[in-house]
């Protein structure tokens, strides 16, 4: 089994990554872990107070939860995977089945500023993207998906992403075996990336 690491801020084009490394690979050979379904819940919370709580941070994140996961798919065996209702601002109540596959992708904004994950990877990517293509990117997924408003995207971006990303995602570049530039639109950079998946699969 291969565990790849896919971190960049929000908007930066992981989603594009992970589904053109899936796309390139045998169907059914990768298993995806996103780092959103694994948000601690919040329904404790009162409604009102949930938007004001800080998602991009570390704290956020049940990491101890996914960390288990995944060496529960290294053992061989299947993890049942939360979701998280992004409206609500809660995990659901519906879990998701994955089973072991050769290749686990780990994708989120945070998960290479994690030391522990970070040690069960093989392979750490980082996607970057300009801070005003991230913007745009979240301004249309937020809009259409997630029930906000362009001045709620604009607020949030300026009082919790832009510091956040400064502050925990950005540093976390440092510690990547591959930095992707221009997001989901670098060819070569993922052509590099899945050549090294086949060439990793074929010594196994």
């Amino acid at each position: 089994m291969i565990i790849i690491g896919i971190a960049g801020g929000t908007g930066s084009g992981k989603t594009t990554v992970v589904d053109k490394i899936i796309s390139s690979l045998p169907a059914g050979e990768v298993a995806v872990m996103p780092q959103d379904n694994y948000y601690k819940d919040s329904s404790h919370v009162p409604p009102e107070d949930r938007q004001k709580i800080n998602f991009d941070e570390p704290a956020a994140i049940e990491w101890t939860l996914l960390e288990e996961h995944i060496r529960q798919l290294r053992a061989g065996n299947s993890v049942e995977m939360p979701t998280y209702d992004y409206l609500t601002c809660t995990r659901c109540k519906e879990t998701i089945t994955v089973a072991p596959r050769d290749v686990v992708i780990v994708e989120g904004i945070l998960v290479l500023s994690q030391p522990e994950l970070r040690d069960m990877m093989d392979v750490r990517v980082f996607v970057d993207a300009d801070a005003d293509d991230r913007l745009i990117r979240v301004i249309s997924r937020d809009c259409i998906s997630r029930g906000r408003t362009p001045q709620m995207v604009i607020d949030r971006y300026q009082d919790v992403l832009k510091p956040m990303h400064e502050q925990y995602i950005a540093p976390s570049k440092r510690f990547a075996d591959l930095i992707v530039p221009q997001g989901g639109n670098n060819s070569v950079a993922i052509n590099l990336l899945t050549d090294y998946i086949y060439s990793r699969l074929r010594q196994r």
